[in-house]
């Protein structure tokens, strides 16, 4: 008889959770099972990147409509309709959570509807019943996170802006982070008045300067007000509409809140601490670098370990887990160059070193180029893109890539690839590009930018 019940046990059946308790069946034989008291799918599939990126799509086309007649097509006001997004949306994901389903059946994974808390080190009780396996992985991922001022209670998460019945005509997001500047372009190409409040200077803090500094000029630029270096003190909701009570007694009305202002991993009331897991001062699972935790048997990955808080990074963590484990082959994750996307309305594509990043530690050359893209020389549109390259001066390395503009996620994507191979500016400059192309931009940059400080 097995000693243990399982070979491994994942509490949290979202992206990293799943690829790590398929593959360690699929691959490597082992039992496996997995624990989801949501649905499977996790945070990014259900309630974060895909449910978003499908309303940023909808939402994308009212400038396609419009840019459209510059073009030759007739003027026509098409009407939009959120419910039938939303229920779009929907049926998408009711699609995805049958294929997830399917992947750890065809896997044979046993998925186990509930609860998990650890017990002890190789022991998980889901309601009542225990479940041993020789190990445990723990992917439970994230949650939103608001602070406590009154009238917060009557506020919406990122979770629930994905299923509005009905549009407001005037919502205030609080925050300046990417979940807030992508549903601020969402609600703001639909039609809704948005505001955004947030305490810092500038939107997007992380990433380089000249990111923040000309998405905030375009976010502008299409109607969006932001409010920078503001607090929220007071809500109050009356007759179906908020007040807002802000710093210097200043108050502003409107018809929804929604706070994206950050969130904190998943880790209280599963049994972590007493079974002798150490936490972080964020109540982040402390890992070493093949995501082993202070218990030999439990390993963590994904956003629950709040390390690179991306899809791929935990889908790349839990093959690394399948493989240490199972593959006898220790392994550990790469975290230099990973690349991100910001989608915002212009998108936002960044992979290395900010430019302050790399002064720190390195002498450097800037690269920048600011353009209207050629789609809107006959629309007429007044949306401007911006490239930039950091190389340090020494080895003619490229330490980052930057860029705002249409298609910025995809073009970035390719040229992760260059930086993760150690690219250099002489090789992007003997790069022939493709024209006409705004990705050429990055390949043709030629003239440095003198001595500045973003």
């Amino acid at each position: 008889m097995p000693k243990y019940d399982y070979d491994l046990i994942t509490i949290g059946a979202g992206s990293g959770g799943v690829r790590a308790s398929r593959f360690a069946s699929s691959k490597y034989g082992v039992r496996s099972a997995v624990i989801e008291n949501r649905r499977v799918g996790g945070t990014c599939v259900m309630r974060g990147c895909v449910p978003k990126k499908l309303l940023v799509y909808g939402a994308h086309f009212a400038d396609e409509f419009e840019d459209s007649q510059g073009y030759g097509w007739d003027a026509s006001d098409p009407g939009f309709n959120w419910q039938r997004l939303i229920e779009g949306k929907n049926a998408e994901l009711e699609r995805l959570e049958g294929v997830y389903h399917r992947i750890l059946r065809e896997a044979n994974v046993a998925e186990i509807t509930g609860t998990g808390r650890i017990a002890d080190a190789h022991t998980v009780e889901v309601d009542g019943k225990s479940y041993t396996s020789e190990h445990i992985l723990v992917a439970t991922g994230g949650h939103p996170i608001m602070p406590e001022i009154p009238g917060i209670d009557q506020v919406i998460t990122s979770d629930e802006a994905l299923d509005l019945d009905t549009l407001p005509e005037r919502i205030v997001i609080v925050g300046g982070g990417y979940i807030a500047v992508e549903f601020a372009g969402i609600f703001n190409a639909v039609g809704v008045e948005t505001h955004l409040i947030l305490r810092a200077d500038n939107i997007l803090r992380g990433f380089d300067d000249a990111i923040r500094n000309t998405l905030r000029d375009e976010m502008c630029n299409k109607g969006i007000k932001i409010h920078c270096e503001t607090q929220v003190n007071s809500i109050e909701k009356e007759n179906g509409n908020f007040s807002l009570r802000l710093d210097q007694a200043e108050m502003m009305d409107t018809d929804l809140v929604m706070y994206a202002t950050g969130r904190r991993p998943n880790t209280w009331g599963i049994g972590l601490e007493e079974a002798g897991i150490a936490l972080n001062d964020r109540g982040a699972i402390v890992v070493d670098d093949t995501s082993k935790t202070t218990v030999d048997s439990i390993y963590a990955i994904g956003d629950v370990t709040d390390r690179i808080n991306l899809t791929p990074v935990a889908l790349a963590e839990g093959m690394a887990v399948t493989e240490t484990l199972f593959g006898n082959n220790p392994t550990s994750v790469d975290y230099t160059n990973v690349a991100s996307a910001v989608f915002s309305q212009p998108p936002v594509g960044s992979v290395g070193l900010s430019e302050n990043e790399a002064r720190a530690g390195h002498d450097i050359d800037v690269y920048m180029s600011r353009f209207k893209p050629m789609k809107y020389t006959l629309s007429g549109r007044d949306e401007h893109a911006m490239m930039k390259l950091i190389v340090d001066q020494k080895s003619d390395r490229v330490l980052g890539c930057h860029m705002v503009g249409a298609d910025a996620p995809e073009i970035i994507q390719g040229f992760a690839v260059a930086l993760k191979c150690g690219a250099t500016k002489t090789q992007f400059d003997a790069t022939v590009g493709i024209h006409p192309t705004a990705a050429e931009e990055f390949v043709t940059m030629r003239q440095k930018l003198p001595e500045h400080d973003e």
